[in-house]
Order: C-alpha cells, then structure tokens, then sequence
C-alpha cells in the first residue's frame, strides 16, 4: 500500500457517512450510495431466509477485507460458515467468506457488473450472485481465477430468470428467486 492508500484507507475508517447512506472503499476511491429501494431489500431478506442460521452467517451492511486491493466493499449480504470466523472487528476477511450478494441500483450496474466482479474474482471468493431487479435476472459466478490475459474474474457463470431457482454449489443449496421482484 502507498502513503495516499494509507491516508484514504484513515479518512475511509474515520468518514462520518450521513444517516440514509452507504460508503464503500471501492479501488481507492470512496464512493457513496443512497439507502435501497424496498426491492432492494425484500430481495436480500429472501435470500438471506433461504439460507440455514445453524450452519451460516448470513451478514448485511458487513465491510470485507480484500487485503492489497485499497478496497474495502460491502455487499448487500456475505455469507461464510459460523466456524470460519468469529473474529471482532469491522472487516471479515475475504479468505472466510463463501458468497457474496450485489442488488443492482440504476446507479451501481457497472459497478456491481465489472467492478466488483473483478475485485471479489481476486479476492477468491468463491461465489458472486449478482440479482439485477432492472433486468429480472440473477448471475451466479463462481470458480475464481484469471483469464488468458490475467484479469482476475470467475470461470463459470450461471444466468436465472427471476422466478426460477439458482444452484449456489458452494453453500450446497438453491435458490428461489420467485419472490425477486423488478424495480417499477
């Protein structure tokens, strides 16, 4: 990390962000969304239920740690087994983590498409479901790795339409996505 790494990371850690607002430490730069649409957060909900408490964590508004990326994301929802980590603090490493989940806004598509696709593929994470309420359709990645060039990204992607289910390999469970609902 250089010296204006360090300094960001320090305001990042020390930002006071407006009630309402999300911040993310996303490639050096801090970026700051509004709350989500009610969509937005039935989605995650759905998804979170899916998932069985006994054997997961299932986190929303949870910062991770990509450790040498200068960035510090914070997915709609991290999911990692309850043994894995029980460390305090306000990052989970990237290391313990089994999948993560972006909601897509009007205002984060590239961001959650391209972006974090890339940074959670290098972080080796090793699912990355992206449901996208502007399109009605879930992306499941999973396999990371690097591509002939060297990008970091995932080898298998996996596409639903809303209302059918998605096999999530790594957690070992479906899900169903009949209740995902499209931005109006």
């Amino acid at each position: 990390m250089t010296a204006i790494d360090d300094r960001v990371t320090g305001i990042f850690e020390n930002l006071e962000v407006p009630e309402g607002f999300k911040a993310e430490l996303i490639r050096g730069e801090i970026v700051m969304t509004a709350g989500p649409d009610m969509v937005h957060n039935i989605i995650v909900e759905a998804i979170r239920d899916q998932l069985p408490r006994a054997r997961w964590h299932r986190l929303t508004t949870q910062d991770i740690d990509l450790p040498g990326l200068t960035s510090e994301p914070q997915p709609d929802l991290v999911v990692f087994e309850r043994e894995a980590y029980e460390g305090p603090g306000r990052l989970v490493p990237a290391a313990v983590l089994t999948l993560v989940v972006e909601v897509v806004s009007k205002t984060s598509v590239l961001r959650d498409y391209r972006t974090k696709r890339e940074l959670y593929a290098e972080g080796q994470i090793p699912a990355y479901l992206i449901v996208d309420p502007i399109k009605g359709i879930s992306v499941l990645l999973t396999e990371p790795g690097r591509t002939a060039s060297g990008a970091p990204d995932y080898a298998v992607e996996r596409t639903a339409k809303f209302g059918e289910s998605i096999p999530v390999d790594p957690l070992g469970s479906m899900i169903d996505t009949s209740e995902f609902q499209t931005y109006s």
